[in-house]
């Protein structure tokens, strides 16, 4: 059983191409958590005629990846063996690239299978961006970059086993790079599955303090990661700095809540 999950916040004129993609899909069940929007979101998709979607609303905002956690339990109580993960403001068109993602899991046996959305080296003013240096310096400490580059499930379409859903906490896919690192440490087979070139993910272009909280959001999750990994008590601070961003506006009371109430099948 194969399910896709999709959070969107705030995604109205964008979310009804996302989902229409999406349902082509060989597929079974479509997850969207719509994650405290403030417009017309919930309305836009209610009148969608997709027999595959379910739509679970919070009210609340969960705050950056809290979603795909939730999403993650659903479709694993629904007995799904492959759990693919669209972000709902993508509206590019690369369907081929998802079959990709789901045949990783499938066909190749991956328990994580990335895109690379970096198949070129990053243009000269992105160097400066310190995500891409953190990116590889999670993969370098795991010993997966020479097979994964910048790849993470931090950025573009990814996809999930089930036994990876039963390896590590469900929780933790709320902060993307730990959940790489637990997989590693798990044995679980990770691996690049498909190249999406960013500028074909279609992502809706942000403004210039939302892009400089997403950067302190990366790093502060890959600082987490690497300790993780080594077994160190977690933290996000590098040189007297602690990268927050958005981490402080994870809900994650409202994440245990939810795992909580909704007992493992």
């Amino acid at each position: 059983m194969i399910t896709v999950v999709i959070p969107a916040k705030n995604e109205a004129g964008r979310i009804t191409t996302v989902l229409q993609n999406v349902a082509t899909l060989p597929i079974d069940h479509i997850i969207l958590i719509i994650n405290g929007t403030t417009d017309t979101t919930l309305q836009e998709v209610l009148n969608l005629p997709i027999d595959k979607l379910q739509i679970i609303y919070f009210h609340e905002c969960l705050g950056i990846d809290v979603p795909r956690a939730i999403g993650a339990k659903m479709a694993y109580s629904l007995g799904s063996d492959v759990v693919l993960f669209v972000d709902g403001d993508m509206v590019g068109t690369f369907n081929e690239n998802l079959v990709e993602l789901i045949e990783g899991i499938q066909l190749k046996h991956l328990d994580m299978a990335l895109t690379n959305c970096y198949p070129s080296p990053p243009r000269h003013i992105e160097r400066y961006n310190p995500t891409f240096q953190w990116r590889y310096n999670v993969t370098h400490e795991l010993g997966l970059d020479k097979k994964l580059g910048l790849a993470t499930p931090a950025h573009g379409p990814h996809a999930v086993s089930r036994r990876l859903l039963e390896s590590i906490p469900l929780q933790e896919l709320s902060i993307p790079p730990v959940s790489l690192a637990l997989a590693r440490l798990s044995k679980l087979r990770i691996d690049v599955a498909t190249t999406i070139p960013h500028y074909r993910l279609g992502s809706s272009v942000k403004n210039y303090i939302h892009s400089n909280k997403i950067i302190d959001t990366i790093v502060g999750d890959c600082l987490e990661a690497i300790a993780v990994f080594h077994g160190k008590p977690r933290t996000r601070q590098w040189q007297n700095k602690t990268y927050s961003g958005y981490h402080t506006a994870r809900r994650f009371d409202l994440l245990e809540n939810f795992l909580g109430t909704t007992k493992q099948t």
